[in-house]
């Protein structure tokens, strides 16, 4: 039976259905259901309510809702200040659409009652009616809040068909499941079905429940971010639910991407689990995410894309970004054809020893650019902690990968160019002994399972291709440095300078301040000064400052005279560096009896010294001074030893005993120490001793022995070009270290002439023109009136 004839409006729903007996309120707004409103409220009051089947959409067309709903009537309304409508409706039956027209902006629809089928008996009426008033009072027993008068309504229903639209309407249930109990016909069905329902909402209040139970526990007053945090943590213990979903989501996601090595898997997966059960407030939280993100960053297989190694592009790379170091150059260059025939993806260990500015560091980016690599530098130098290399442990507040992991993390790949920069400066601190933890660093041996304390997992290392810098092997342990290969760069000659600056210094600053080439030019002349007045050093840096200076001063110039074109020439270098800083020669051009030019080498490059000697009344003494190291000092007591010994037989009558001798190195505040100054030392007492000036333009270096032998000493090539730059146009040398000019520049070996001497006599007889008698057996003999050793 139906309540009325005829078409009635339609007032579609969206999220709700109205079951019969049953009054709800209503908000309207939409301007199809507001006219559609308005049509009922002049006719009858009388609608028919369907639901939407999908919530989002407009219900533009008829097929959008649901084909059975429910005939209300409007009980009361209100139109509200947005021109929205407040109503009370009360459903009265349930309705299936017939007809359907759209008239005036909204839908009406002829209807027809749907009634209960199916019989259902005394006894299972009762029963389903006494489970539903059961399941409701349970489910009243989840719900926070004051439910008694809810109780009390139920307790007045007293039968099955009013209870079972009671619960359908008011349970929390999904709209989709309250339209299918809505269109289910038999009571009987429709009551099993809404047990069901009611039954999973009664296990999900229990877990709500709970939930709230656990809050309450941990409530603490006037904490509401505490309350917060653990409401999150229970709810993520209930569901496995991590506290940042979409965080979490993203490492799990990228997790399972990697390609991390097994043991490294297990641990950022337990890390991962770690950061699912701490809340974001615990100090834990975020040491846990930055290790799990710093492993997740790592490249474990990600290397660089693989080619064959063109040696004739690398060495053009080489040529383009350096000029001269001919033999560093082919050194290289036989490193990566071993690398070419190999097919390998081993990492190598190299050690660029050299003054500084000589190009170790670019040198790098060069191997680099020719690789296809990627380009790392760290600089060790002053580090003094050896959690600097290999991390901080992760219990430390503040706690940090190692530079080494910090550097391929930043790199992206796992076999980078790896620059350890100025390695000779590690230093050891009461934090350890960084030079230690680089032996596993560069053992190829090793590592490939490098661990780092942050990282606290083995990382493979032996694709890397290390380049170690230094200026000294002095400051390298010696198990370190037999882990590398090393590659001695020296310093220019003045001619390389000169190309060096031309090609490459010149045209960078030229560009680096503003300047066109068409507009500042220097002459050939004013760079010669340039290099021998105001700049004397192994590399170029100084070089590279000055030019910066020169450019920068004639840059004004430049942009007070436009389009003029500029010309440094000699006299200029005076007005924009100053007075000259060295002479061409820094050798005097006479020198007094015991004072002796020498040759020294230094971690910056070979520099040239003098050893000056004086004698006065005394008792026999040798007085050092300048800073001299044991060594040093011990060549002088071992030279004065060998002239007491031999110049007697040039003149008997020389007493050392009433005399006092004093050796003095210039330069005091710097310290001094090696055996390479005997050579000059015994000349500059032979000098003092037999009043013979020796020739300024003579500059020697050489170890003596107490038996008179002088012995080879390192460093030549520096030496000798320091010598040559300061004017030096002899040199005298042991003859074992006549095999160390081949690496002198051929430009430089022209014009000095070398002398190469065996032993001390040797010595004096170039340096001094004297010629002692030889040491022989005959000296040795016994005097007359002596007592010879009796036979053994």
């Amino acid at each position: 039976m139906s309540y009325v004839s005829g078409f009635i409006p339609v007032i579609p729903l969206k999220n709700s259905v109205l079951f019969p007996d049953i009054s709800m309120p209503l908000r309207i707004g939409r301007e199809k259901s507001i006219a559609a409103l308005q049509k009922a409220l002049r006719d009858n009051h009388w609608v028919v309510l369907l639901t939407q089947k999908t919530p989002q959409t407009n219900a533009d067309k008829i097929t959008d809702l649901y084909s059975i709903g429910t005939l209300a009537k409007i009980e009361s309304f209100r139109m509200d200040e947005d021109g929205s409508y407040s109503v009370f409706v009360k459903a009265h039956q349930r309705v299936r659409v017939v007809q359907n027209r759209y008239t005036e902006g909204f839908f009406e629809v002829q209807s027809e009652a749907v009634e209960d089928r199916g019989a259902i008996d005394k006894k299972t009426e009762e029963a389903l009616f006494s489970s539903l008033k059961t399941l409701s009072e349970e489910l009243l027993e989840q719900l926070p809040g004051d439910t008694r008068q809810i109780r009390n309504v139920i307790g007045d229903v007293d039968d099955l068909l009013t209870l079972s639209n009671m619960c359908a309407a008011y349970a929390d249930i999904a709209i989709q499941d309250k339209q299918e109990l809505l269109e289910i016909v038999s009571l009987k069905d429709r009551a099993l079905r809404l047990l069901d329902l009611m039954q999973e909402l009664k296990e999900r209040l229990k877990i709500q429940r709970g939930i709230r139970d656990k809050l309450h526990e941990n409530f603490q007053q006037n904490q509401k971010e505490a309350i917060l945090r653990e409401q999150m943590r229970v709810i993520r213990s209930e569901l496995g639910e991590g506290e940042n979903g979409d965080l979490l989501a993203k490492l799990k996601e990228r997790l399972e991407k990697s390609s991390m090595a097994e043991e490294a898997l297990t641990l950022a997966q337990t890390q991962l689990k770690r950061l699912e059960s701490v809340g974001a407030s615990s100090p834990e939280y975020q040491m846990i995410r930055t290790h799990l993100e710093l492993m997740l960053d790592l490249p474990w297989n990600q290397s660089s894309p693989q080619k064959e190694i063109d040696l004739d592009e690398a060495e053009k790379i080489l040529h383009q970004d350096h000029y001269g170091l001919d033999k560093i150059k082919g050194r290289i260059l036989q490193h990566l054809a071993v690398m070419k025939l190999r097919k390998s993806h081993q990492g190598s260990i190299l050690l660029f020893i050299g003054p500084p500015g000589v190009g170790k560091t670019s040198l790098g980016k060069s191997i680099a650019r020719a690789l296809g690599k990627k380009y790392v530098r760290v600089s060790l130098g002053g580090v003094r902690d050896d959690a600097e290399i290999r991390g901080h442990r992760r219990t430390y507040i503040g706690a940090l990968p190692g530079r080494i992991i910090a550097g391929i993390k930043k790199s992206g790949e796992n076999d980078p160019v790896f620059i350890l920069d100025e390695i000779d400066k590690l230093t050891r601190g009461y934090g350890g002994d960084p030079a230690s933890a680089m032996l596993e660093v560069l053992d190829p041996e090793q590592n490939s399972t490098f661990h780092d304390h942050y990282l606290d997992t083995p990382f493979d290392l032996s694709k890397v291709f290390f380049i170690a810098t230094a200026n000294s092997l002095e400051g390298i342990p010696l198990p370190l440095l037999d882990r590398m290969e090393v590659v001695d760069l020296n310093g220019y000659t003045i001619d390389e300078k000169k190309q060096i600056a031309q090609k490459y210094l010149w045209p960078k600053q030229i560009k680096e301040n503003g300047l066109e080439d068409a507009q500042l030019s220097i002459t050939d002349e004013a760079f010669t000064k340039l290099l021998t007045h105001y700049t004397r050093e192994a590399g170029v840096r100084d070089l590279q400052r000055k030019i910066a200076t020169i450019c920068k001063f004639m840059s004004l110039k430049a942009a007070k005279t436009e389009n003029a074109s500029l010309v440094v020439n000699e006299k200029d270098l005076e007005e924009i560096l100053g007075s000259e800083r060295f002479s061409a020669d820094m050798i005097e051009s006479v020198l007094p009896p015991g004072v002796v030019t020498g040759l020294a080498w230094t971690p910056v490059g070979g520099d040239i010294l003098f050893i000056e000697s004086a004698q006065m009344n005394g008792t026999g003494q040798l007085l050092l001074t300048g800073q001299l190291g044991d060594v040093m000092q011990e060549s002088a007591k071992i030279a004065l030893t060998l002239l007491k010994s031999r110049l007697p037989l040039l003149d008997p009558l020389m007493d050392f005993a009433k005399k006092d001798v004093h050796v003095h190195v210039p330069a005091g505040a710097i310290p001094k120490d090696g055996p390479s100054a005997g050579v000059t030392m015994l000349t500059s007492l032979a000098s003092l001793l037999l009043n013979k000036p020796v020739n300024p333009k003579l500059a020697m270096t050489g170890e003596i022995s107490l038996r008179g032998s002088v012995l080879p000493v390192g460093g030549i090539k520096e030496k000798v070009i320091a010598a040559h730059r300061a004017g030096v146009r002899e040199v005298m040398l042991c003859k074992k270290n006549e095999r160390d000019l081949k690496e002198i520049p051929e430009e430089i070996r022209k014009d000095i002439r070398f002398h190469f001497v065996e032993t001390v006599n040797d010595v004096l007889k170039v340096a001094l023109g004297v010629d002692l008698p030889r040491w022989n057996d005959s000296v040795l003999k016994p005097s007359k009136g002596t007592p010879s050793l009796p036979a053994q």
